[in-house]
């Protein structure tokens, strides 16, 4: 009968099966002991190298922040170094621009105060001229020309210079 139970071969069975461990303890288990031990230290260690590069990147990342914030600073202290420049440059040009202009200014106020002073002088002159000639055509006097010139710039002398 094949589903009948046998007490000898089921004795037999566990024998065999205790001599089976006995061995394989004997020589296998260690083995594999050892062999799980080392690939638990293996996923550990690799677990440890993760965990050091992950740090190791969210330091990187830390330090590139870190430069890239320098650097935006940088790049911005450039620029308002650049824009004070160019202010001041064009305060001066300005500056400049106005003291010429001053000058020029001043200039031209002296060349139009010579040209008065000469263009007074000049009918003055013409003015005193012509008395002369008219007083002497007036007074048909024999009054000499020193004389003349005497008494037209003593009343020339009395009018006001403007």
């Amino acid at each position: 009968m094949l589903l009948s139970i046998n007490p000898g071969l089921i004795i037999w069975q566990l024998i065999i099966f205790v001599l089976l461990l006995l061995i394989l303890k004997k020589i296998a288990w260690k083995p594999l002991l050892s062999a799980l031990n080392s690939r638990e230290q293996s996923i550990k260690d690799s677990i440890e190298q993760a965990e050091n590069l992950k740090k190791e990147a969210e330091n990187m990342i830390a330090e590139n922040k870190k430069i890239m914030a320098d650097a935006n600073a940088q790049s911005m202290k450039v620029i308002n170094e650049a824009k004070e420049m160019s202010n001041k440059i064009g305060e001066e040009i300005k500056a400049k621009a106005a003291e010429d202009s001053r000058k020029l200014i001043e200039h031209a106020k002296e060349e139009i105060k010579k040209e008065k002073e000469s263009a007074m002088a000049d009918l003055r002159n013409e003015v005193s001229d012509l008395a002369i000639k008219a007083a002497e055509k007036i007074l048909n006097d024999n009054l000499d020309e020193a004389k003349q010139k005497k008494i037209v710039n003593d009343f020339i002398s009395q009018i006001p210079k403007n």
